[in-house]
């Protein structure tokens, strides 16, 4: 039988299956590259202005650390590609993986591959489509993300070429998904294992441009997005060098994919006991064993940004000293008692939607439980279904908080250590943080919704957190209404520290939180399982 025999149906089936999610990685995606251009072109009106920005940006270590070095300072179009590389790169990366083994391990793990494979599908027909799902959904991006930056007036040339640059992580990390796919035996570690590899290619990027170190960023994908030079001499080489070294990974998914069982993985898995812990005697416990992993990175990452944040804090003023636009739309993001302040409130919200993406995805193990079958054996015992899912519920309730919590705190330390103030800034940070915990409570709460009485459309609670992202970033620049604005529960949120602590937002997003997630288990309770 041909090796590839198969992939067409396969890729259909796999586009078909992931169109939701597709879609709403792509829309969330395009319109960050809208609205940064949009937003930039508003603030920087005048060529004294941008050069004052971008002077203030590249004189910023912990800027630098975190966005990268403007390498094309005198244009809209120049500062745009710098804001969408790196961070944009990360997304790209995270969207690929995603993706990528969802549609090769993930199957093989539910057993979907196993029966697709009694037909006529060849040794390497899943692994293509999956990777073909992935370069798919780079390519569209790619796309749609160009015509929509030359739609926001910028030239022709760089749109395409930023476009095309984030298909330099893009492809490369759906290529490492495909082979971590092969080294691991289940989703979750190969989800694990890629993910990482995303996480040390931003931190060569960071530390390299950082420390002006070249060589760092060149050995990192998300670097060479960045070194593109979008609007100021496009390197398209480049993009050709990414798509080589893709396939180059690609070869090396193939050659372990002939080294191995279909189920297995090749790195070896260590057995477990023969019976199972004292303490793994309850739902609570079996959900924290499962979700352990996932929060102590997640606590990890929430640590290191916090820190980030608090480091920046000090030099913000100089960044943006020269643009009213800025300071205005910071002021309308983040509270009205000045421009640190401000600037507080509008990172507490990115972080409180990024807390926001942690909880879905504890609500949504839920769904991978029950689809991989794992389910139905717990049920058949004397576990029933509210206390199984109030198990997973509490880490999707407190796990935001927690993150939160931690991100204020580390903040705080950061930032109090440069006043020398910590006794102020460490509380103050702390609560601008933790005040986030009910918006996001609110979208975890609507992801139960939609698993607990249309379990088929779980995909769709990332299009709900989509919504609410683009509200928040784009709704003060674009002026939309407030109407429109008050659709996100983040807009509901206390600006702290520049607004006073209200508690009854928080009240009325928590008790709206309850019922949704109380409608959820009801309808959870009344369908069937699978």
């Amino acid at each position: 039988m041909n090796a590839l025999a198969g992939t067409g149906q396969l890729l259909k089936l796999g586009l078909r299956r992931s169109r939701i999610m597709l879609a709403a990685w792509v829309y969330a995606l395009v319109a960050y590259a809208a609205s940064t251009a949009y937003g930039f072109k508003s603030l920087y009106d005048s060529a004294e202005s941008l050069r004052n920005f971008t002077s203030g940006i590249n004189g910023n270590g912990a800027t630098v650390a975190m966005y990268g070095r403007i390498l094309v300072p005198d244009s809209i179009g120049g500062i745009t590609a710098w804001r969408l590389a790196a961070l944009g790169g990360v997304m790209v990366g995270v969207m690929s993986v995603l993706l990528v083994v969802r549609h090769t391990r993930g199957d093989e793990e539910a057993g979907r591959l196993e029966l697709v494979g009694a037909g006529v599908v060849g040794r390497r027909a899943p692994l293509t489509a999956g990777l073909l799902v992935g370069v798919v959904a780079n390519l569209a991006l790619a796309l749609v993300t160009a015509v929509a930056l030359i739609a926001c007036g910028l030239p022709a040339a760089g749109s395409v070429a930023v476009g095309l640059a984030w298909t330099i992580p893009g492809l490369f990390f759906t290529a490492v998904a495909g082979v971590t796919a092969q080294l691991a035996e289940t989703a979750q570690a190969a989800r694990g294992i890629a993910l990482a590899v995303v996480g040390v290619a931003f931190l060569l990027r960071a530390v390299g441009d950082a420390a002006r170190v070249s060589w760092l960023v060149w050995i990192s994908p998300i670097g060479w997005s960045q070194r593109v030079r979008a609007f100021g001499g496009e390197r398209w080489w480049l993009i050709a060098l990414g798509v080589v070294v893709a396939v180059a990974a690609v070869a090396v998914a193939y050659a372990l994919v002939e080294r191995r069982d279909l189920g297995a993985g090749l790195l070896p898995v260590r057995p477990g006991p023969a019976e199972a812990a004292p303490s793994l005697r309850s739902p609570l416990a079996l959900a924290w064993r499962l979700q352990r992993g996932a929060l102590l990175a997640w606590l990890a990452g929430f640590a290191v940004y916090g820190a980030a944040i608090g480091a920046i804090l000090k030099g913000i003023g100089d960044l943006v000293k020269d643009s009213s636009g800025t300071r205005d739309l910071l002021a309308k993001l983040g509270g009205q008692r000045g421009l640190e302040d401000s600037y507080i409130g509008t990172v507490m919200g990115i972080l409180g939607l990024i807390a926001a993406v942690y909880a879905v995805i504890a609500v949504l193990r839920l769904r991978t439980e029950e689809t991989a079958q794992r389910l139905e054996p717990l049920l058949a015992t004397r576990v029933r279904r509210v206390r199984w899912s109030a198990g997973h519920l509490l880490f999707a309730a407190a796990g935001p908080a927690v993150l939160l919590g931690v991100a204020g705190a580390a903040a705080g330390v950061a930032h109090g250590l440069r006043t020398h103030d910590l006794g102020t800034q460490v509380p103050r940070m702390f609560e601008a943080a933790i005040v986030q915990t009910p918006a996001a409570w609110v979208t975890a709460a609507i992801a139960l919704l939609i698993f607990g009485v249309v379990p088929r459309f779980t995909p769709a609670a990332w299009g709900v957190l989509a919504v609410f992202l683009l509200l928040g970033q784009m709704g003060p620049v674009l002026k939309l209404s407030q109407a429109v604005m008050d659709v996100s529960p983040f807009t509901h949120v206390p600006k702290l520290p520049g607004a006073d602590l209200t508690v009854t937002p928080l009240a009325a997003l928590t008790a709206v939180a309850v019922a949704v997630a109380a409608a959820g288990l009801v309808g959870f309770r009344r369908r069937d399982i699978g």
